[in-house]
Parts: C-alpha cells; sequence; structure tokens
C-alpha cells in the first residue's frame, strides 16, 4: 500500500459516505422527488420486464441496467437502499477516476496503484453536487464517472475503449454525447502539444497553440487557419468517435429528438444566461482553489482588472462583450415554472432573493460575470495553452444554453472538467476546498435529512 495519505483519506471518504447512505436509508424511507420514477422501472427490469416504460422518464436505461448488473453480481436485492447504493457504488470509483484526469493536467505520473487515489481527487470528489446526488437513486454520479473514465483513456490514447465508455455514459445522459466528443479533442490537442517527429523525419505541421496567458485575439485565428494542416494526424483517432456519434444520431433519428419520455416539460429553450450562472455557480464553489494561484486573491484581481480595463483595447472589448450580455438577458431571461414553484431547492431561494429583487438585479451582475470568466481564465491557464483553454467552454455551450431550467445538476461536469485543469492547486488551498466542500454538504443533508417541513417536504439541491 501507497504511503500517499490519500489512501487514508479515501478510506474516511468511503466509510463517512456509507455512512450517510444508511443515514439516508433510514430516515427516506420512501422513493423522494425524482425516484418515484426511477425506482420501478429498475424494479421491472430487475424483474426481466425490459418492455415496460414509465413515459414520464426521459433518460435512457442506463441507470438501471447498472442496478441490474450488480443483482447479478452481488445477489443484492433491488429494494429502495440497495438500488440507492448503485449511485454511492458510483461515488466510491469517483476518486479513483479522478485522479488519473488530474496527474494527467499536472503531467505527473499516476499512482501505481488504481486503487489508491491522492489526496486532491478525494477531497475533489466530496463537491457538493455530487456527495448529495450519491445517496438518492439518480443518474447523476454514474454519469460522470463514466463521462470522465472517457476523458481519462481518450487522453492515454485508448480511443476504441474511449469510445465505447462515452457510449455508455449516454445511456445515463444524452447529452453526454457532447463530452465524448470533447474527450476526443483535449486528447488530441495534447497529442499536437507534445509529439515528437522520428530522428531524420520530416518535421510535423503545427498547430498554432500558443501558451494561454500569452495569446491575443489574432492568435486564435491563426490557431483556426493552422486547424486544417493537422487534421491529417487526427483523423485516425476519429474513427471511433464517429462511429459513437454515428450511434448516437441512430438513437435520434429512431426516438424523433432527444428526449425520451416526457418530451412536454423538456423542450430546449435558447437559455444563454444559463452559462453566467454556471461561472457563477463554479466561483462560489470553487473560490479556494480559484484564489490560490502565484500572488493570491490581490494578484488575481490586478490581473483580471487588467484583462478588463489594462488597455484601451481591452475596455471596449468589455464594453461590447458587457452590451451583448445585458441583451441577452434581456431576451433570454427564462422563469420555468418549476423553479418559480418548487421552495424545496436552493435555486428557488436564489432566484427569489437575489435575481427578482429588483429588475435590474441580473443586468448589475453582468461585470460580475465577466470577472469571474476572466478569473477561471487566468487560473486554468497556467500550464495550458490556448485552445486547451477554450475547448471547456466551446463544449459547455450545446450542454447549457438549451436548458430552460435552472438545475445546479447540469453544471456538475462542466464544473468537475473546469477544477480538474487547474494544475497547481497548493495542498493548503485542496484542505481549505475540503472543509468549504465539507461544510456545504453538512448543512445541506442535514436539513434534508431532518427538518423536514409539513407540506413542503424535504430541502435538496
Amino acid at each position: 500500500m501507497s504511503s500517499d495519505p490519500g489512501a487514508t483519506y479515501y478510506a474516511a471518504f468511503c466509510a463517512l459516505a456509507i455512512m450517510t447512505l444508511k443515514a439516508v436509508n433510514e430516515e427516506v424511507i420512501e422513493p423522494y422527488m425524482d425516484e418515484p420514477f426511477h425506482v420501478p422501472q429498475a424494479q421491472a427490469y430487475c424483474k426481466g420486464d425490459y418492455l415496460t416504460w414509465d413515459p414520464k422518464i426521459t433518460t435512457p436505461p442506463g441507470l438501471y441496467a447498472l442496478s441490474v448488473f450488480m443483482k447479478r453480481v452481488f445477489m443484492v436485492k433491488c429494494n429502495l437502499p440497495l438500488l440507492r447504493f448503485t449511485p454511492t457504488l458510483s461515488l466510491l470509483v469517483l476518486p479513483l477516476v479522478l485522479t488519473r484526469l488530474l496527474c494527467f493536467h499536472r503531467r505527473e505520473r499516476p499512482p501505481h496503484s488504481w486503487f489508491v487515489p491522492t489526496t486532491e481527487g478525494v477531497i475533489l470528489s466530496s463537491f457538493p453536487i455530487a456527495w448529495f446526488f450519491a445517496f438518492l437513486y439518480y443518474t447523476e454520479l454514474p454519469s460522470l464517472v463514466f463521462v470522465l473514465a472517457t476523458v481519462v483513456v481518450a487522453t492515454q490514447g485508448k480511443h476504441w475503449l474511449a469510445a465505447l465508455l462515452g457510449v455508455m455514459s449516454c445511456t445515463f445522459r444524452q447529452n453526454n454525447i457532447v463530452w465524448v466528443l470533447y474527450a476526443y479533442a483535449a486528447s488530441q490537442l495534447m497529442y499536437l502539444r507534445t509529439r515528437r517527429a522520428p530522428p531524420g523525419a520530416r518535421a510535423a505541421a503545427k498547430l498554432h497553440d500558443p501558451p494561454a496567458l500569452a495569446a491575443s485575439p489574432m492568435d486564435l485565428t491563426r490557431s483556426i487557419m493552422s486547424f486544417p494542416q493537422i487534421l491529417p494526424d487526427i483523423l485516425l483517432s476519429f474513427i471511433s468517435y464517429a462511429l459513437a456519434l454515428a450511434a448516437f444520431g441512430s438513437f435520434v433519428v429512431w426516438n424523433g429528438g432527444i428526449v425520451l419520455g416526457d418530451k412536454s416539460n423538456h423542450v430546449p429553450a435558447l437559455h444563454v444566461p444559463q452559462l453566467y450562472y454556471f461561472v457563477g455557480f463554479a466561483t462560489i464553489l470553487g473560490w479556494p482553489v480559484l484564489v490560490s494561484g502565484e500572488g493570491g486573491v490581490k494578484k488575481l484581481a490586478q490581473d483580471v482588472w487588467a484583462r478588463m480595463f489594462g488597455s484601451r483595447r481591452n475596455t471596449v472589448m468589455t464594453t461590447l462583450v458587457s452590451v451583448v450580455m445585458t441583451i441577452t438577458v434581456h431576451k433570454f431571461t427564462i422563469h420555468h415554472p418549476f423553479l418559480l414553484s418548487d421552495n424545496r431547492h436552493y435555486t428557488f431561494y436564489i432566484w427569489r432573493r437575489i435575481f427578482m429583487v429588483h429588475p435590474i438585479v441580473p443586468y448589475l451582475l453582468i461585470p460580475g460575470y465577466i470577472s469571474c470568466a476572466w478569473a477561471w481564465y487566468l487560473r486554468t491557464g497556467q500550464d495550458q495553452t490556448l485552445l486547451q483553454n477554450l475547448i471547456l467552454p466551446v463544449f459547455v455551450l450545446p450542454t447549457l444554453i438549451p436548458t430552460p431550467l435552472l438545475e445546479p445538476r447540469y453544471f456538475l461536469i462542466p464544473y468537475i472538467l473546469l477544477r480538474a485543469q487547474v494544475a497547481d492547486a497548493p495542498l493548503w488551498a485542496v484542505i481549505v476546498e475540503g472543509f468549504w466542500y465539507g461544510a456545504i454538504n453538512g448543512a445541506t443533508m442535514y436539513v434534508f435529512l431532518y427538518k423536514t417541513r409539513p407540506g413542503v417536504g424535504r430541502f435538496m439541491w
């Protein structure tokens, strides 16, 4: 066994997760929120009835298939407590996969054993959205684990396995197809950055991709212009992902759309401010690591100010971006009926007590959104190229913009992928991050379990 303290933290993490699952099963003895749809469907699958389908369910049957697999391997029953163990088991696997992703971004060799995660991998796995939904029979945790496994395997150059894992991830959430393509793009950018031509061979074509913090807008144009010349070098690796994309396309044609079941409550809409909410959410949850760069908060604030107003060009660009964002807030803000009516979620109170205090509030937040976006760009760009820094925002667009409901669960995968790109987080920041996550998890779980309100129910994310 490795002497890495991550192994000790992982043991404590697993023990605490099992204890939390036990507490949830003792207090929440009936299916809650979305579980009344998922649990009967899983139990039908456990009985071998694969033709029955609840039309209210909008996601594919990957969660139920995983429970059937666990039933057959571990000979467990498909009652509510043991069904909930399916996402909890995914939570226990999460630090192991996250460790590989963090080591990739840090350019470090991962631990010798798959079963010895790093301290940072364990702490990031306690991210509040991941932790909370690990104890209810929801798709979030298996979906996250399969997406991260897809990215990790792709960065190792195992593209056929990555495509297979990516297809499996889509059986939990359809829009995971976006992250399958992200896995390919991330792996190829690193491949193009690190490849070397054999001795005596002709120099390989290069993609223009300067360091993120030294790049200018013109560099992005040059990167796009240089892309065709490297295309032959990356096409072979795309074959497996193309087949995954074709399989997904066939499903969409067969199904008549992306959404299964209850399409009426899941109509895509142009929801541009969802991107702004995500940036704010990521900053509030990830502030310990965000401010942990060299020079601390003061240096980060100075750098953000310089990016926004440090020159005439920057000031003009910030003004133009602010105008565009103002228009999008005015035209595309969605007051979703679920958000306005369901007072069992954080978002209900955030919306009521911040965004609806006064009509001008959503516009006053725009400079904050821009500042937060620049802060993350600067933080993740310490050891990344321009394109490595930009591909995640590009792939976040199709996952968030079409979703009309402000729902923190939609931010889970983008946040984990963003946070993992901070390659130089010092230990003190990771520890503070752990206490921050722990405080949120403890408060949320305590209220969920022990502070039910008559006529309202249990408060949750």
